[in-house]
Protein backbone atom coordinates (compact mmCIF):
# COMPACT_ATOMS: atom_id res chain seq x y z
CA UNK A 1 0.00 0.00 0.00
CA UNK A 2 1.18 3.73 -0.81
CA UNK A 3 1.20 6.23 2.69
CA UNK A 4 -2.25 7.10 1.94
CA UNK A 5 -4.38 4.14 1.20
CA UNK A 6 -7.30 4.05 3.19
CA UNK A 7 -9.56 1.10 3.61
CA UNK A 8 -12.41 0.79 6.50
CA UNK A 9 -12.61 -2.00 9.28
CA UNK A 10 -16.11 -1.71 10.79
CA UNK A 11 -15.56 0.86 13.33
CA UNK A 12 -12.16 2.47 12.50
CA UNK A 13 -10.80 3.78 9.61
CA UNK A 14 -6.86 2.52 8.76
CA UNK A 15 -3.76 4.16 6.53
CA UNK A 16 -0.94 2.04 6.64
CA UNK A 17 1.86 4.35 6.51
CA UNK A 18 4.94 2.01 6.22
CA UNK A 19 5.04 -1.87 6.24
CA UNK A 20 5.13 -1.68 10.07
CA UNK A 21 3.40 1.51 11.10
CA UNK A 22 -0.35 0.67 10.62
CA UNK A 23 -2.78 4.35 11.89
CA UNK A 24 -6.20 3.46 12.74
CA UNK A 25 -8.99 6.34 13.25
CA UNK A 26 -11.17 6.14 15.76
CA UNK A 27 -13.67 9.44 14.59
CA UNK A 28 -11.41 11.85 15.47
CA UNK A 29 -8.16 10.47 16.80
CA UNK A 30 -5.56 7.85 15.52
CA UNK A 31 -3.67 4.71 17.47
CA UNK A 32 -0.58 3.11 15.99
CA UNK A 33 0.28 -0.13 15.88
CA UNK A 34 4.20 -0.06 15.21
CA UNK A 35 5.64 -3.63 14.51
CA UNK A 36 6.57 -5.98 11.93
CA UNK A 37 3.22 -8.46 11.04
CA UNK A 38 4.97 -11.49 10.65
CA UNK A 39 7.39 -11.81 13.65
CA UNK A 40 8.53 -9.63 16.76
CA UNK A 41 7.19 -7.46 19.31
CA UNK A 42 4.59 -4.25 18.30
CA UNK A 43 3.42 -2.15 20.05
CA UNK A 44 0.43 -0.09 20.31
CA UNK A 45 0.67 3.69 20.33
CA UNK A 46 -2.30 5.75 22.19
CA UNK A 47 -5.81 3.52 22.41
CA UNK A 48 -8.01 6.20 20.97
CA UNK A 49 -11.70 7.34 22.00
CA UNK A 50 -13.53 4.82 24.39
CA UNK A 51 -15.34 2.21 23.34
CA UNK A 52 -13.34 1.00 20.83
CA UNK A 53 -11.31 -1.56 22.23
CA UNK A 54 -12.99 -4.21 20.59
CA UNK A 55 -12.69 -3.09 17.49
CA UNK A 56 -8.83 -2.18 17.99
CA UNK A 57 -8.24 -5.95 19.52
CA UNK A 58 -10.05 -7.49 16.83
CA UNK A 59 -7.69 -5.20 13.55
CA UNK A 60 -4.83 -6.34 15.66
CA UNK A 61 -5.52 -10.00 16.19
CA UNK A 62 -6.02 -10.15 12.37
CA UNK A 63 -2.58 -8.26 11.65
CA UNK A 64 -0.37 -9.85 14.50
CA UNK A 65 -2.06 -12.84 16.21
CA UNK A 66 -0.08 -11.74 19.50
CA UNK A 67 -0.54 -9.06 22.00
CA UNK A 68 1.87 -6.45 22.11
CA UNK A 69 5.26 -5.92 24.11
CA UNK A 70 3.40 -2.82 25.59
CA UNK A 71 0.87 0.20 25.36
CA UNK A 72 2.79 3.63 24.81
CA UNK A 73 1.32 6.71 25.34
CA UNK A 74 2.12 9.67 23.62
CA UNK A 75 0.10 11.99 26.64
CA UNK A 76 -2.65 11.43 28.56
CA UNK A 77 -6.09 13.07 27.08
CA UNK A 78 -9.17 11.65 27.27
CA UNK A 79 -8.90 10.85 23.34
CA UNK A 80 -5.65 8.74 23.08
CA UNK A 81 -6.56 6.73 26.54
CA UNK A 82 -10.30 6.14 25.85
CA UNK A 83 -9.47 2.36 25.73
CA UNK A 84 -6.49 1.74 27.57
CA UNK A 85 -7.80 0.43 30.87
CA UNK A 86 -9.85 -2.53 28.72
CA UNK A 87 -6.45 -3.23 26.20
CA UNK A 88 -4.31 -3.21 29.02
CA UNK A 89 -6.05 -5.37 30.85
CA UNK A 90 -7.26 -7.94 27.53
CA UNK A 91 -3.68 -8.27 26.51
CA UNK A 92 -2.03 -8.15 30.10
CA UNK A 93 0.58 -5.52 29.34
CA UNK A 94 1.97 -2.78 30.90
CA UNK A 95 1.34 0.69 30.03
CA UNK A 96 4.40 3.31 29.61
CA UNK A 97 3.96 7.18 29.65
CA UNK A 98 6.93 9.36 30.61
CA UNK A 99 7.46 10.25 34.31
CA UNK A 100 5.85 13.64 34.04
CA UNK A 101 2.32 12.36 32.56
CA UNK A 102 2.08 9.62 35.19
CA UNK A 103 0.29 11.89 38.24
CA UNK A 104 -2.51 11.88 34.90
CA UNK A 105 -2.32 8.28 34.48
CA UNK A 106 -2.34 7.45 38.64
CA UNK A 107 -5.51 9.40 39.68
CA UNK A 108 -3.73 11.94 41.37
CA UNK A 109 -3.72 15.05 38.60
CA UNK A 110 -6.36 16.48 36.50
CA UNK A 111 -5.49 18.33 32.69
CA UNK A 112 -7.00 21.91 32.91
CA UNK A 113 -10.40 22.07 31.50
CA UNK A 114 -10.95 22.93 27.26
CA UNK A 115 -10.51 26.21 26.54
CA UNK A 116 -13.69 27.34 24.32
CA UNK A 117 -12.44 31.03 23.82
CA UNK A 118 -9.92 30.34 21.26
CA UNK A 119 -12.07 30.08 18.49
CA UNK A 120 -11.77 28.20 15.22
CA UNK A 121 -14.94 26.22 14.79
CA UNK A 122 -17.18 24.26 16.58
CA UNK A 123 -14.75 21.42 18.37
CA UNK A 124 -13.09 24.30 20.08
CA UNK A 125 -16.54 25.68 20.97
CA UNK A 126 -17.69 22.68 22.81
CA UNK A 127 -14.35 22.00 24.47
CA UNK A 128 -15.27 22.49 27.92
CA UNK A 129 -17.46 19.10 27.68
CA UNK A 130 -14.24 17.23 26.37
CA UNK A 131 -13.93 15.02 30.00
CA UNK A 132 -10.34 16.81 31.47
CA UNK A 133 -10.25 14.62 34.57
CA UNK A 134 -6.93 12.04 35.31
CA UNK A 135 -7.33 7.82 35.08
CA UNK A 136 -5.92 5.90 37.42
CA UNK A 137 -4.07 3.17 36.06
CA UNK A 138 -2.88 1.61 39.11
CA UNK A 139 -0.13 -0.82 38.75
CA UNK A 140 -0.43 -0.89 34.93
CA UNK A 141 1.31 2.45 34.40
CA UNK A 142 4.98 2.58 34.14
CA UNK A 143 7.37 5.65 33.46
CA UNK A 144 8.91 5.07 29.86
CA UNK A 145 13.14 4.39 30.47
CA UNK A 146 15.21 7.30 30.99
CA UNK A 147 17.16 6.73 28.59
CA UNK A 148 15.00 7.32 25.62
CA UNK A 149 14.29 3.68 24.85
CA UNK A 150 11.09 2.05 24.63
CA UNK A 151 10.03 -1.47 25.25
CA UNK A 152 9.71 -3.76 22.73
CA UNK A 153 10.94 -1.33 19.53
CA UNK A 154 14.29 -1.41 19.61
CA UNK A 155 14.53 1.35 16.57
CA UNK A 156 13.13 3.95 18.28
CA UNK A 157 13.45 6.44 20.72
CA UNK A 158 10.59 8.62 22.59
CA UNK A 159 11.48 12.81 22.11
CA UNK A 160 9.72 14.47 25.37
CA UNK A 161 7.63 17.30 23.26
CA UNK A 162 5.59 19.04 26.35
CA UNK A 163 3.39 22.01 26.12
CA UNK A 164 0.01 20.39 24.38
CA UNK A 165 0.34 18.48 27.97
CA UNK A 166 3.24 18.38 30.70
CA UNK A 167 4.61 15.09 29.77
CA UNK A 168 3.79 14.38 25.91
CA UNK A 169 6.27 12.10 23.84
CA UNK A 170 6.93 12.03 20.19
CA UNK A 171 8.29 8.70 18.93
CA UNK A 172 11.41 9.01 16.48
CA UNK A 173 13.01 6.08 14.05
CA UNK A 174 16.69 7.23 12.51
CA UNK A 175 16.68 4.93 9.71
CA UNK A 176 14.10 6.16 7.37
CA UNK A 177 12.88 9.31 9.53
CA UNK A 178 9.59 7.83 10.42
CA UNK A 179 8.01 10.65 13.29
CA UNK A 180 4.70 9.63 15.69
CA UNK A 181 4.05 12.94 17.36
CA UNK A 182 0.64 12.03 19.42
CA UNK A 183 -0.66 15.79 19.28
CA UNK A 184 2.52 17.66 19.48
CA UNK A 185 2.05 19.00 15.43
CA UNK A 186 -1.47 17.47 13.74
CA UNK A 187 -2.37 17.33 9.92
CA UNK A 188 -6.07 18.75 10.56
CA UNK A 189 -7.89 21.93 11.83
CA UNK A 190 -9.04 20.08 14.96
CA UNK A 191 -10.94 22.94 16.11
CA UNK A 192 -13.10 22.94 13.04
CA UNK A 193 -15.51 19.96 12.88
CA UNK A 194 -16.16 20.62 9.09
CA UNK A 195 -12.18 20.42 8.73
CA UNK A 196 -12.19 16.89 11.08
CA UNK A 197 -15.12 15.84 9.19
CA UNK A 198 -13.31 15.73 5.78
CA UNK A 199 -9.81 15.38 7.18
CA UNK A 200 -8.62 18.15 5.04
CA UNK A 201 -4.61 17.77 5.31
CA UNK A 202 -3.10 20.38 6.33
CA UNK A 203 -0.05 20.96 9.32
CA UNK A 204 -1.47 22.81 12.60
CA UNK A 205 0.35 23.23 15.82
CA UNK A 206 -1.27 20.84 18.99
CA UNK A 207 -5.14 21.54 19.12
CA UNK A 208 -5.82 24.78 20.38
CA UNK A 209 -8.48 24.35 22.92
CA UNK A 210 -6.39 21.55 24.59
CA UNK A 211 -2.97 23.45 25.18
CA UNK A 212 -2.36 25.13 27.87
CA UNK A 213 1.46 26.22 27.41
CA UNK A 214 2.37 27.14 24.06
CA UNK A 215 5.90 28.59 24.96
CA UNK A 216 6.70 24.85 25.40
CA UNK A 217 4.74 23.73 22.33
CA UNK A 218 6.16 26.13 20.04
CA UNK A 219 10.28 24.57 21.41
CA UNK A 220 8.52 21.19 20.96
CA UNK A 221 7.69 22.49 17.57
CA UNK A 222 11.25 23.19 17.01
CA UNK A 223 13.00 20.25 18.53
CA UNK A 224 11.10 17.81 16.63
CA UNK A 225 11.75 20.15 12.74
CA UNK A 226 15.44 19.44 13.91
CA UNK A 227 15.27 16.02 13.34
CA UNK A 228 14.55 16.44 9.88
CA UNK A 229 11.83 13.65 9.72
CA UNK A 230 10.89 11.88 6.42
CA UNK A 231 7.58 10.77 7.82
CA UNK A 232 4.91 12.04 10.33
CA UNK A 233 2.09 10.47 11.59
CA UNK A 234 -0.08 12.48 14.40
CA UNK A 235 -2.82 11.68 16.83
CA UNK A 236 -5.01 13.39 14.08
CA UNK A 237 -5.10 13.69 10.23
CA UNK A 238 -3.47 11.33 7.73
CA UNK A 239 0.26 11.34 7.59
CA UNK A 240 2.82 13.35 5.61
CA UNK A 241 5.90 12.80 4.00
CA UNK A 242 8.54 14.15 1.79
CA UNK A 243 8.87 17.74 0.60
CA UNK A 244 5.47 18.43 1.70
CA UNK A 245 6.54 17.44 5.35
CA UNK A 246 9.69 19.81 5.07
CA UNK A 247 8.17 22.56 3.87
CA UNK A 248 5.00 22.37 5.96
CA UNK A 249 7.46 22.07 9.24
CA UNK A 250 9.79 25.13 8.27
CA UNK A 251 6.65 27.04 7.92
CA UNK A 252 4.66 26.07 11.19
CA UNK A 253 8.46 26.33 12.98
CA UNK A 254 9.06 29.63 11.65
CA UNK A 255 5.85 30.97 12.21
CA UNK A 256 4.66 29.17 15.20
CA UNK A 257 3.01 32.52 16.81
CA UNK A 258 0.93 33.18 13.78
CA UNK A 259 0.31 29.39 12.98
CA UNK A 260 -0.60 27.85 15.79
CA UNK A 261 -0.76 30.10 18.91
CA UNK A 262 -4.53 31.32 19.04
CA UNK A 263 -4.93 35.33 19.21
CA UNK A 264 -6.95 34.92 22.59
CA UNK A 265 -7.38 32.24 25.00
CA UNK A 266 -7.21 31.60 28.76
CA UNK A 267 -3.72 29.65 28.27
CA UNK A 268 -2.49 32.51 25.93
CA UNK A 269 -3.50 35.41 28.21
CA UNK A 270 -1.72 34.08 31.04
CA UNK A 271 1.72 33.49 29.45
Amino acid sequence: MNEHSMLKTGAVETEEVTPDILSLRTVMVNVQMVGSPSAGDWVLVDTGLGKFADSIAERADNRFGRPPKCIVLTHGHFDHVGNVEELAEHWNVPVYAHLFEIPYLNGKADYPAGDPSVGGGLMARVAPMYPHKGINLGSKIHPLPEDGTIPGLPEWSWILTPGHSPGHVSLFRVQDGALIVGDAIITVKQESALAVIAQEKELHGPPMYFTPDWDAARESVRRLVALSPQILVTGHGVSMSGGELTDSLQTLARDFDRLAVPEQGRYVEEK
